[in-house]
């Protein structure tokens, strides 16, 4: 394994241990089968009720020249409020979309909302992504929702810790530690070759005893995973040890002819 894999360890405002990747993303979550989950702050845009902006904040990030991109399954790009677009591009602007979020009266925003464009709005990115950036703007700057609705947000998820109903419509932005921040999975992969090419340089090949090498669905890269019947680390040199499987024999018993019978199911 390269050096792209080193993460940094420091310490939080409350004197906590904290693991980071890249040099501010707070990790939540790291796992074997290639994926690391990390905090990243939403994008947010308010105005006050003559249509003044009064606070807003675009995010951009970029995951380096490393082995990594955001996952496409996982992630969705989201945004939250009534007279809201919100717009997603990568750095090189070969990949660009958005979605536009209106409403007219309160809308409650609970987990069953299809985020279909009424309160919120959803779309999906392309696979492969390693820079992203979004921001926010507004047809009427929220002059026409000010009673219940300010500010809209912009963010990526996963789509599988996302809980819709954690973003009313009239909450307001919070700057440092305490500030909305979502799960965002990335990707990794060993490096960026196929597995036939990885095997032909055994010294780099990072796959160890009793695992195998795959090519993951996102095009890129190889990772390994352990044999069947073993479990562990696939990427240290003796990582995947023998499981123990346990067998259990179920005896029936049934009566045939007035005689019993015992056999095994």
């Amino acid at each position: 394994m390269n050096n792209y894999f080193f993460l940094n360890c420091t310490s939080n405002d409350e004197g906590h241990p904290e693991l980071l990747f890249a040099t501010n993303m707070p990790i939540s979550n790291t796992e074997l089968e290639g994926t690391v989950t990390v905090g990243i702050d939403a994008a947010f845009s308010c105005y006050n009720k003559t249509g003044m902006n009064t606070d807003s904040f675009s995010q951009s990030m970029t995951l380096g020249s490393g082995p990594f991109m955001f996952s496409h399954v996982r992630n969705i790009f989201t945004a939250i409020g009534c007279d809201t677009l919100a717009a997603v591009s990568n750095y090189e602007f070969t990949y660009g979309a958005a979605c536009l979020s209106l409403c007219t009266e309160y809308v409650k925003m609970s987990d069953g909302n299809p985020c279909s464009g009424s309160g919120c709005c959803q779309t999906s990115i392309p696979k492969g992504l390693k820079s992203l950036a979004y921001s926010l703007s507004s047809s009427y700057n929220y002059m026409n929702v000010s009673g219940f609705n300010r500010c809209g947000f912009a963010f990526l998820a996963d789509n599988r810790s996302l809980k819709i109903s954690n973003w009313p419509l009239s909450r307001t932005p919070i700057y440092g530690k305490d500030a909305y921040a979502t799960d965002v999975v990335i990707e990794w992969v060993v490096e960026n070759k196929t597995c036939e090419q990885a095997k032909g340089n055994t010294s780099a090949y990072a796959c160890g005893t009793n695992a195998y090498c795959t090519d993951p669905e996102i095009d890129q890269g190889y990772r390994c995973q352990c044999n069947k019947g073993f479990v562990g680390n696939p990427y240290l040199k003796d990582g995947c040890q023998g499981k123990l499987i346990q067998i259990r024999e179920k005896i029936d018993y049934k009566f045939k002819n007035g005689k019993g019978i015992y056999h095994l199911i």
